[in-house]
């Protein structure tokens, strides 16, 4: 068969030399038109090692726990929520007010303007874009996103006594158990990254402000954060109704410490619960089957304490 004349087969846009060069230039371009991070080739993201936030980071730590969130801040709404919010000293950035003629408007202006809060009028339309049609009452307090601590950072002193949580999802139990932390000189509280509160503005109300004294880390795996201080020379005790020690009785806690609170229904996850190294428990003679995860870590605590102190 003779072959045809001409220059042969037109190659496709993806083979010639240019394509490369002309892909990345549209994905800045769009990029900086709207404001999306730049993707890789084929249209997939960077792989999470590519990135500043990825694997190893600027510092080189792993990405099981992270220095700090790029969450967007949080928007507190509504008269007494805001003037609650501010009472605790949530840490806020902008008041945002319609008008000052409600008495608890009145109250919230001026303690954010004690805090140095800074204070700007707006519109029903502005705020109403700002909290997505949720009720205002034409008051909102913008709350900075919150720092997470690196776990590791929470290793301090020779016999540091670390908190963490497993399957917490109310804020509010969240923050009991950071004052909890914080009363009884706790380096810190662990929370997992998915399916587990994080710091809100609840958080920072419940703990009635000392979140600004207790760090809290957040890890993507607990039960391989939970071995990392094994490994680093801490004891790891969980807090469970099957358990068979008292906390009263765990003559350990004295040394390099972690007290690990499950949520009140679930209690502790199983991967969770078989990474420690023992399993303690609250005796309760009462009738009640089990405790708020915020008092059961107070009570915990105030043993554990007891017996560091001795």
């Amino acid at each position: 068969m003779a072959k045809s004349k001409g220059k042969g087969p037109t190659p496709k846009a993806e083979d010639r030399h240019w394509h490369g060069k002309r892909q990345k230039a549209r994905a800045v371009k769009s990029a900086k038109r709207t404001g999306t991070p730049t993707l890789g080739p084929g249209g997939r993201a960077k792989p999470a090692s590519e990135t500043r936030d990825g694997a190893a980071g600027r510092s080189g730590r792993p990405a099981g726990a992270r220095r700090a969130s790029g969450e967007l801040p949080e928007l507190v709404t509504g008269r007494n929520p805001v003037v609650e919010a501010l009472r605790a000293g949530v840490p806020g950035t902008t008041l945002y007010v319609m008008s000052s003629t409600d008495e608890r408007v009145r109250e919230a202006i001026q303690i954010a303007a004690d805090r140095r809060i800074p204070l700007l009028e707006s519109g029903k339309n502005e705020l109403d874009r700002m909290t997505d049609g949720a009720v205002h009452q034409g008051i909102a307090l913008q709350v900075r996103p919150y720092r997470y601590a690196h776990a590791d950072d929470l290793l301090t002193g020779t016999a540091p006594l670390i908190v963490a949580v497993d399957g917490i999802t109310d804020p509010r139990n969240l923050g009991a158990i950071v004052r909890s932390a914080a009363a009884f000189g706790a380096a810190g509280v662990v929370v997992p990254e998915r399916r587990a509160a994080g710091v809100t503005a609840g958080t920072w109300k419940s703990s009635a402000g000392t979140l600004a004294a207790v760090p809290v880390a957040q890890v993507t795996n607990l039960s391989r954060q939970l071995k990392a201080y094994q490994k680093a020379g801490c004891f790891v005790a969980g807090l469970d109704a099957g358990g068979g020690t008292a906390v009263a009785d765990l003559e350990v806690a004295s040394g390099p410490f972690v007290l690990v609170v499950g949520s009140e229904g679930k209690g502790l996850g199983r991967l969770v619960a078989d990474t420690c190294d023992l399993l303690v428990t609250i005796p309760m003679p009462g009738r009640a089957e089990s405790l708020n995860a915020g008092v059961a870590a107070g009570i915990a605590l105030y043993e554990i304490s007891r017996l560091r102190a001795s």
